[in-house]
């Protein structure tokens, strides 16, 4: 079921709940003769002067669904308000109360809470007696509070009955959120449906039978997420290597158009194939990648297989300023976006590196880990120092790394992957500040200029806050996302609407961004094997 349909038809007007003033739209019919006596002018002057105060169970108008939200919704989109069409929201005060409880959070998840608290006060302030009864919001439905309680309903059903009974001892605000769902769905005719992104309370609305959906406005279509090999584009044998020379081809007139910056392969009989990258101007593009990159004296990196030529092509190119990628794990993914960026760097294209990832509940404070921010964030960016190592200081091998870090620990200095004599390969890089190690819960308000920014494990993101690092990036820098959807720690997160593929999504049709994913992994047999099969 859709968000964003209302349910049309005219049932009949709704009688009054006990207790509840009607706001004018439901207001007694008056004599249709022509005359109104004084009487009915009196009534409905004083029905205007009368606060509407009530439960909040009826709806305003008898066209549209109830939405019933959960305060999960409301802390992952605090602008979902808009996001019902023609529909009423319902908030019940048992998610006003949660609320409160995250207000003060200096967090992601407490800036939104305060954020709904603000759009909430400003919907209601200019007529607080019709917070029950309803206020129009901008696309075109009404929101209104349930403050409801069963206790206080005068007539309840044999189901209210029998559900308080069922949770008779279990006080939650999730049983009453469905006790109240379960009150507004009786009081009115069009359907009611509750709305989280909570599994546990959908299953619980599941079992007692009350319509219950998860959040979909920023869901993402399951099969672009599990798309993955590039298109195959037959061409002639001709085309091809008019292509292969000149490194440029119109489309075909049978090839369906694609995205900016879409990789596909071109295919010319059986075993002759090429790569090629969608332009904006519509044209088939040569990729332009280096045989290998190799930073100072450390390992040469080539790319490995086709995913990764596409991958490096993305990296490389100072036109595409967001670069998304999907892959699990040991497919290169960290590698060679950490290899790109230092390569760009020592080219003169940016003006340092600066890397992160998400702190798993994003945006807690790390000031209670010992040491600098770069010693906090160490164990979070253990993959970023891994491909560092690799591509610095090839020459030590696994054995000798590790017995330089044990000595290292002996002396006292450095840190964990420091080894012997306290100074790691990329220790210059780090004091310098070409590479720039950067806290996410601390991102917001920043400019970003000129850098090649790394975010590893973007999974990890909700769709606002991938927004909020999207926005941080100013001229001259190059943001890459990498991460595998198919691994999520974020309870409030899932494989269709994190951050990372939501940013995708979004900006899929932009010319400055570019997706590829990485399907073949690299690191080793037995990595590809339990990647495919555990």
């Amino acid at each position: 079921m859709s968000h964003f349909s209302s349910e049309t038809g005219a049932p009949d007007p709704y009688e009054a709940d006990d207790g509840t003033i009607q706001s004018e739209m439901f207001a007694e019919a008056e004599p249709r003769d022509g005359f109104r006596s004084s009487g009915s002018r009196a009534r409905r002057a004083e029905r205007r002067r009368r606060p509407a105060y009530g439960n909040g169970l009826r709806a305003p108008s008898p066209l549209g669904k109830n939405f019933v939200i959960d305060t999960n919704v409301l802390l992952h989109d605090p602008d979902c308000l808009d996001r019902f069409a023609d529909n009423h929201v319902c908030i019940p005060l048992e998610v006003l109360c949660e609320l409160d409880k995250f207000k003060n959070e200096q967090s992601e998840r407490g800036a939104n809470a305060r954020r709904v608290h603000r759009k909430l006060a400003a919907l209601f302030s200019k007529h607080p007696e019709e917070a029950t009864v309803g206020i129009p919001n901008r696309s075109g439905g009404t929101v209104r509070l349930v403050p409801v309680q069963p206790a206080s309903v005068a007539t309840r059903s044999a189901a209210v009955e029998e559900l308080l009974a069922v949770f008779a001892g279990q006080a939650s605000n999730d049983n009453r959120i469905l006790v109240c769902t379960r009150l507004i769905s009786e009081r009115n005719k069009a359907p009611t449906v509750l709305v989280t992104k909570d599994l546990n309370l959908q299953l619980k609305a599941h079992a007692i039978g009350i319509p219950c959906e998860d959040y979909q406005n920023d869901k993402v279509d399951s099969a672009r997420v599990g798309a993955a090999s590039p298109v195959v584009v037959d061409v002639r044998p001709n085309d091809l290597q008019r292509f292969a020379s000149n490194g440029g081809l119109e489309l075909p007139a049978h090839a369906r158009r694609g995205h900016p910056n879409e990789y596909v392969l071109l295919k010319a009989g059986e075993k002759r194939t090429m790569p090629a990258r969608i332009g904006a101007d519509g044209r088939f593009h040569r990729l332009n990648i280096p045989d290998h990159i190799r930073i100072e004296r450390g390992a040469p990196l080539r790319p490995l297989n086709l995913g990764q030529q596409c991958f490096l092509d993305a990296l490389l190119n100072p036109a595409i300023t967001l670069v998304t990628c999907y892959g699990s794990a040991g497919t290169g993914k960290t590698l060679l976006a950490v290899a790109s960026a230092l390569h760009a760097t020592f080219n003169g294209e940016y003006n340092g590196v600066t890397v992160s990832r998400p702190v798993i509940p994003l945006g807690d404070t790390l000031g209670f880990l010992p040491g600098s921010l770069e010693e906090k964030l160490e164990p979070w960016l253990k993959p970023v120092y891994d491909a560092l190592e690799f591509l610095l200081a090839p020459e030590q091998g696994a054995a000798k790394r590790k017995q330089a870090q044990r000595g290292g620990r002996k002396g006292g200095d450095a840190g964990p992957s420091a080894p012997a004599g306290g100074r790691r390969c990329y220790d210059p890089f780090l004091e310098s500040g070409l590479i720039e190690i950067e806290a996410l819960c601390y991102i917001r308000g920043r400019s970003i200029p000129n850098r090649f920014f790394i975010l590893d494990e973007a999974q990890q993101l909700t769709p606002l806050e991938a927004k909020t690092i999207v926005t941080r990036m100013a001229r001259g820098s190059k943001l890459v996302l990498v991460g595998d959807p198919a691994q999520i720690d974020n309870p409030y997160v899932d494989r269709l609407s994190n951050g990372l593929v939501y940013t995708r999504e979004r900006l899929r049709d932009e010319a400055c961004t570019a997706h590829v994913t990485l399907e073949r992994g690299e690191r080793s047999e037995l990595a590809e094997a339990a990647a495919r099969r555990m």
